[in-house]
């Protein structure tokens, strides 16, 4: 059995004075017993403004103090609306749904834990921060043997890319509609999976002609 705590125990100390947030699962995902996949984006969304007092180091202790099996998808209230069902919530519950797996055991986080509003207000130290919160999820997919990595949004799934250096092209998946946007699978030289997929934020993956579930499920097949 894995202990959850080193996850949290790399967290950089210097950022957790910074609006943010850290896990977007409970500590049971974060064990042995998870399954071979670890859902990640690219930074939580929000006000750091409004939500200063919201801090990475809180976020850690609340961690600590929520039931060990929690997701913040399933189980938070976003938008003081009823828990799951607001923005992307639905959406990565239907993928989970579809892939019979409870997020309660699915371990979840991001890539930069600083908050922004939208990426780009990250723009200039994006790439630090990415660097420097990269020994956590690297450590994750380590040590919970995780086969599949799903990267929520094409930055956070290049970054992946780039640092597990996942550059051999498996499969493809492009929407049914006038867009046509493209999520795609890469394997590792060490036989990582890491899945770039289009933002739930943005497509909408409960429409079959958008949803690229099937793609994860090959993956996570294989």
């Amino acid at each position: 059995m894995i202990n959850p705590l080193q996850f949290a125990g790399l967290v950089d100390p210097s950022l957790q004075g910074r609006s943010g947030s850290v896990f977007y699962s409970g500590r049971a995902a974060f064990s042995k017993s998870a399954p071979p996949l670890y859902v990640l984006g690219l930074n939580p969304g929000g006000s750091p403004e409004d939500q200063s007092d919201e801090t990475i180091g809180r976020d850690l202790e609340e961690w600590l103090r929520l039931p060990e099996r929690w997701s913040a998808y399933k189980d938070e209230s976003w938008r003081n609306a009823t828990p799951g069902t607001w923005g992307m919530q639905p959406r990565i519950l239907h993928m989970f749904d579809k892939l019979g797996l409870d997020p309660h055991e699915v371990p979840a986080s991001n890539a930069v834990f600083v908050r922004s509003s939208i990426e780009r207000n990250l723009a200039r130290e994006k790439s630090d921060l990415s660097l420097r919160c990269w020994p956590v999820d690297q450590a994750v997919i380590r040590e919970l043997g995780a086969s599949t990595v799903l990267w929520l949004g094409r930055t956070a799934g290049k970054w992946a890319r780039d640092y597990l250096q996942a550059d051999r092209l498996e499969a493809r998946f492009s929407e049914r509609n006038a867009r046509k946007w493209t999520s795609a699978a890469h394997f590792s030289p060490a036989g990582v999976c890491v899945v770039t997929a289009t933002h739930p934020s943005r497509a909408d993956w409960r429409n079959p002609a958008s949803d690229p579930t099937p793609l994860v499920k090959e993956m996570l097949e294989r």
